[in-house]
């Protein structure tokens, strides 16, 4: 993996039933695990204030995006769409992507393919009410197989519209009614191992 700048997001939107303890907890582990392989690493919030030039200029800086999400009603928060509709718009104009690949010459060809970020990567790191065996099973009678990445389908595309290739999606499942935080975070070091070289390895 080439670049060691590493931007992480935490998406949560503050609700009383939901206070924002884990994704905080996640991406303070996970800044601490990147730091401790060699990354520079820079986090933002959704939650409260942030200027759309300087979240821009973090996403232009970053070698690697991960979007720690919440995941609210099968998908992410309202104050995260904002960020991503005000921070994204405000980068279309060749930062992030020029447009969206087509030109007059063939209107209807090449959607999608104006990205500016190739060699970048991404990352998601979901948690989920939903029991990990929700998914992936045809006989489950809500999700029907379908796999997570299956569900956030769109934010991977929003990615792809930037040329950006995707690490493995990280899951913690069933964060309310059977929590196994230890097991969760052991987990989450296993996964940024396993996705993440030492970085004076790598070069």
């Amino acid at each position: 993996m080439n670049g060691n700048n590493i931007l992480i997001i935490n998406m949560h939107g503050q609700w009383e039933f939901s206070p924002g303890g884990l994704s905080g907890a996640v991406v303070d582990t996970m800044s601490e695990k990147l730091r401790s392989l060699g990354y520079d690493v820079r986090a933002s919030k959704v939650e409260g204030e942030y200027s759309v030039e300087d979240e821009l200029e973090k996403h232009l800086w970053a070698d690697i995006v991960i979007h720690q999400i919440p995941v609210n009603w099968m998908g992410v928060p309202w104050k995260a769409k904002k960020y991503m509709d005000e921070v994204y718009m405000a980068g279309i104009s060749g930062q992030l992507c020029n447009g969206d690949g087509r030109n007059a010459e063939q209107p209807k060809k090449n959607y999608g393919t104006g990205g500016t970020q190739k060699g970048k990567r991404y990352m998601l790191s979901l948690t989920f009410n939903a029991p990990e065996e929700a998914f992936g099973d045809p006989d489950e009678w809500f999700f029907q197989g379908k796999s997570v990445d299956d569900l956030f389908l769109p934010h991977h595309l929003n990615f792809r519209f930037f040329d950006m290739e995707p690490l493995e999606t990280f899951v913690i499942f069933d964060v309310l009614k059977n929590p196994q935080v230890e097991t969760a975070f052991e987990q989450l070091d296993a996964h940024l191992e396993s996705q993440f070289v030492r970085v004076a390895e790598a070069a």
